[in-house]
């Protein structure tokens, strides 16, 4: 027993490091990157920022949906924060026209319309879980070492976030973030639904509202496989 006790204390301090780090104990270096950990916290903290402050505005929201390069349906609402600073909506559209035609093409229509609507409302659903980030992925993704951070060129106040396995295994989002003005610029996100081969792409374009508030200006989701294309603008922005 004695001679086993001083073989396990003989044990050196490198040796024990490999061990765990063979055990999965030793952090990512990414992960240990002081400035990557400062612009993810300035990340989340101006989002955070800029939820709360859009809590106190309504703004109109446009959106167009197109099929294979030909627009299907425009749709237009007004739109505020709810108590727990989820969108609600509410149309500013006047009740569609009833369908023309006899039963036949009215059935047709409609079941071309649901299967698009239907897809559509998928695409939207997935959007909103990267847009905006989400603070507690954020974190988890720079603990696992699936953030890099980049430069962008030309514009030396601004930075990249490049995000692997955000929401799911192998989707990519890419953040551009003004690290003078503490706000995010755009976000790239590719991402895909049920199936890795129906791929989602997202483009988020943000813009400033005279009193410092970052807000989504334009947003636009393209479902690749299905050439289904949606467009959002959010414009006129005013205190409630």
């Amino acid at each position: 027993m004695k001679n086993t006790s001083r073989r396990i204390l003989s044990i050196t301090l490198p040796t024990l490091f490999v061990i765990l780090a063979g055990a999965g104990f030793i952090l990512p270096a990414n992960s240990q990157n002081p400035e990557l950990q400062q612009q993810v916290s300035d990340v989340q903290q101006s989002m955070a920022k800029n939820k709360q402050a859009l809590a106190s505005y309504s703004w109109n929201e446009q959106v167009t949906i197109s099929l294979k390069g030909e627009e299907k349906k425009q749709e237009h609402f007004q739109v505020r924060l709810g108590p727990d600073l989820k969108p609600q909506k509410t149309s500013l559209d006047a009740p569609p026209d009833p369908p023309s035609g006899g039963r036949l093409k009215r059935h047709v229509v409609a079941k071309k319309t649901e299967e698009y609507k239907d897809y559509a409302d998928q695409m939207k659903a997935l959007a909103q879980q990267y847009v905006p980030p989400d603070g507690t992925l954020l974190q988890q993704a720079h603990s696992q070492g699936n953030i890099t951070l980049g430069e962008v060129a030309g514009a030396p106040n601004q930075i990249q976030l490049i995000i692997h396995n955000y929401l799911k295994p192998g989707d990519s989002m890419t953040l551009i973030f003004d690290k003078t003005q503490k706000e995010l610029l755009g976000i790239r996100i590719a991402s895909y639904m049920d199936d890795p081969k129906d791929a989602m792409n997202l483009t988020v374009q943000f813009s400033r509202l005279p009193d410092g508030t970052n807000h989504v200006s334009n947003l636009v989701i393209d479902g690749v496989s299905k050439q289904l294309n949606i467009a959002i603008q959010n414009a006129n922005y005013q205190h409630v």
